[in-house]
């Protein structure tokens, strides 16, 4: 069975091999059948040097446990941010 990805943006770069991706997600709401918006954000392992920038959207794929926190690794920049 192949590993999960994920779709992102890079919200935060200042950890050292670490990124903070957050991925949206669009749920329907049971009783009131409102489409919401609900937010999750993983730590993604960067094996290469930090060439990634807030804002840049990102395919992150789960791997093994890394640290307490990081299950998760970039595979590849999808776009870059405008700035």
């Amino acid at each position: 069975m192949p590993n999960k990805e994920r779709v992102g943006i890079v919200v935060s770069n200042k950890m050292s091999k670490t990124l903070v991706i957050a991925i949206a997600s669009r749920i329907l709401h049971p009783k009131y059948k409102k489409i919401m918006v609900r937010t999750k954000r993983y730590k993604a392992h960067v094996e290469q040097e930090m060439m990634y920038r807030l804002g840049d959207t990102v395919r992150i794929q789960e791997t093994r446990p890394l640290s307490r926190t990081k299950r998760w690794k970039v595979v590849d920049v999808i776009s870059r941010s405008p700035r």
